[in-house]
Formats: structure tokens, C-alpha cells, sequence
């Protein structure tokens, strides 16, 4: 798969953009995905501020200088959205019939597991899974609890735009690392102060009276959960019309620990008990009637994460910073998957 994924300054940039990628790559690459975790880039970049280019609230962030926690996001979502329909539009129009290849989208969902068995919470697990722009690729138009929550600061999408952004992809393709619980909570200053992060009244968690949902990793957002790359699968299948999907990411940190020797760092166990338990879930999401046609581990190699930069390793491959020609070295995980392959 080859990612076309560079945010424009308008949708039509980005059409013009994704289709160069087709002239000069369309003979060779059969599966396209137009971008890569749009949530993630509004939440982090334009609702919280901790990512580039670091834009929020001074309520929500007091070192952001400039940005609208309650309208940006919502906005790059909008307009992420209406670009990747427009590269999807010109690919189907123009190029799909002569180099017969499928396209698609990434979106990036965590498991949303209600905080307790009241039924105020089950809404609210719901609600956060509104809130990963799932709704309009399928309905052409955000879901109603969006709508009802975030009323005139929610973009809306014209007749025309509603159209070309239902049904706008082959594939869907789903990036799932963690669970989360997910509790219902009323923000008495969401008027006052609006946030993306607080709209859907779903105060999202990673413990429940101090137990963690499951093993922590290197990142403190990422905790073991593999129920979950099970139940998104079948979310997505039961609200959205059953469609295609490819697992375009799953992996685990480990804090990046100068101190460890060579042979220490590349005992990454918990990253194979992770994998493991993850790809069985997978398996039975598929005996049971769900579309995966694929699985892609993340990361071959240690890589620059977000924010957390070299901090953490998400790689089955160790990559050696402080060598000048980065040298790489397979971790236990690495070998694990080698000999899972031959198996299967």
C-alpha cells in the first residue's frame, strides 16, 4: 500500500496532489489509502495543542497561544474529509477502470468500554466512538449525537459534499493499539468553554478503581487490551454496512531505555505476548463474519512517535540512535513473527 498522506491547504491541492501519485505510481501500487488517522491530527494538533502545530485553547492549554478548542478540530475534520473524498472521486473517475486498484481510508479507534454497567455509560462508550469520524463515510453526515452536542459549531456538509463523502472508499482501513473506559459526565463549562475533547460527554479513562485496563506499555495512553481489535471489527460491520477492512496498524511500546545493553533491549516479550493475543482476536473476528482481508504490525523499526519523538520503541527491530549508521537489530518479537509466518 503506498499512503498519500500530505495535508493540503485545500481540497482541491490535494486532489491535484493525489492525483500525481496516480499518473506516476497507479501501474504498480493496487491498494491506495488517501490519509492516515485524520482524528489524530485534529485532536492532537488543533484540540489539545500537544501536536503540530500545536494549536488550542488557552482553557484547555495555557501555553497555546492561538487556536479554538470547540470549532478547529471540527473543522481540519471536515475538510480532511472533503479532501480525501475528492482524491477518492478522481481516482474512481479517471484511473480505477485502466490500473483496476482498490483505495481507501485509515481512521485510528480505541476500544470504548462503558466505566460501568449503568446505562448512562453505555451511551457514553458509544458517543466517544462518534466522535472517530467514522459516521460521514458511510451516512454523509456526522452522527446525530455530534450534531445534538456540538450544534452551530459542527461544519455541515452541502447536498453535493454529503454525496461524494458517502461511500467514499473500497476498504476501510482501522489503526487499533488500546481500550479505553469510557463514563458519562456532564461538563457544566462546555458552553462557556467548548472543547473537542469534552463534547461528547465521555470522560475517557485507562483504569477503573486503580486497576489499569490492562498491561501498560511505554506510552501512558497505550495499555493492553486485544478484546478490542475484535469488537471494533464487528462495531464497524454491525453500523457500517459490513465493509471491506485492513488492520493498517497494531503494536505496543517500550520506553527507550539508554541503560539497557544491546541483549537487554531486544527482550521485548510483552510486544510478543501483544501480538499474539492480538492476532487471535483478529482470527476469531473473522470466523465470525467480519471482512479483514489484512494485518500490518506496527513498526518494523523504532521509529519518531509523535510527540513522545525517540523516547519510546514501537519496532520488532531495534534501531541503534547513538550508532551513526543506525544500525538495526532484530528483537524477540521480530524472530517470534519470523517463525509465526512460516506457520501459517
Amino acid at each position: 500500500m503506498l499512503t498519500c498522506n500530505r495535508f493540503a491547504y485545500t481540497r482541491d491541492d490535494f486532489k491535484d496532489y493525489a492525483e500525481l501519485c496516480y499518473k506516476e505510481f497507479g501501474d504498480r501500487v493496487k491498494h491506495w489509502i488517501t490519509l492516515n488517522e485524520p482524528w489524530t491530527f485534529s485532536n492532537g494538533g488543533y484540540a489539545l495543542g500537544n501536536f503540530a502545530p500545536g494549536r488550542c485553547s488557552k482553557y484547555v492549554d495555557p501555553n497555546c497561544t492561538v487556536g479554538h478548542s470547540g470549532i478547529e478540530p471540527y473543522l481540519t475534520g471536515h475538510y480532511q474529509l472533503l479532501s480525501h473524498a475528492a482524491a477518492i472521486h478522481v481516482y474512481k473517475l479517471k484511473y480505477q477502470a485502466s490500473q483496476k486498484g482498490k483505495i481507501g481510508i485509515t481512521l485510528v479507534s480505541h476500544w470504548m468500554v462503558p466505566f460501568s454497567n449503568a446505562k448512562s455509560d453505555r451511551h457514553a462508550a458509544l458517543r466517544a466512538l462518534d466522535f472517530m469520524f467514522m459516521d460521514p463515510l458511510t451516512f454523509g453526515r456526522c452522527p446525530m449525537s455530534m450534531q445534538s452536542l456540538v450544534g452551530d459549531r459542527l461544519p455541515k456538509f452541502s447536498k453535493e459534499e454529503s454525496d461524494m463523502v458517502k461511500g467514499s472508499f473500497d476498504f476501510l482501513g482501522l489503526n487499533y493499539y488500546t481500550g479505553n473506559y469510557a463514563e458519562h459526565v456532564m461538563n457544566a463549562n462546555n458552553d462557556i468553554n467548548p472543547s473537542y475533547t469534552t463534547d461528547a460527554q465521555a470522560k475517557q479513562t485507562t483504569d477503573r478503581k486503580g486497576i489499569p485496563i490492562g498491561l501498560k506499555s511505554g506510552s501512558p495512553w497505550l495499555h493492553v487490551y486485544p478484546q478490542g481489535i475484535r469488537s471494533l471489527p464487528h462495531y464497524t460491520k454491525r453500523k457500517y454496512k459490513s465493509p471491506i477492512v485492513y488492520i493498517t496498524e497494531n503494536g505496543i511500546s517500550e520506553k527507550n531505555d539508554p541503560t539497557l545493553s544491546l541483549k537487554e533491549a531486544l527482550k521485548d516479550d510483552l510486544r510478543i505476548t501483544y501480538y499474539h493475543s492480538h492476532l487471535y482476536q483478529v482470527q476469531r473476528a473473522i470466523k465470525e463474519g467480519v471482512d479483514v482481508r489484512g494485518y500490518f504490525a506496527w513498526s518494523l523499526l523504532d521509529n519518531f512517535e509523535w510527540n513522545a519523538g525517540y523516547t519510546v520503541r514501537f519496532g520488532i527491530n531495534f534501531v541503534d540512535y547513538k550508532d551513526g549508521l543506525l544500525k538495526r537489530y532484530p528483537k524477540s518479537s521480530a524472530l517470534w513473527f519470523k517463525n509465526f509466518l512460516r506457520k501459517t
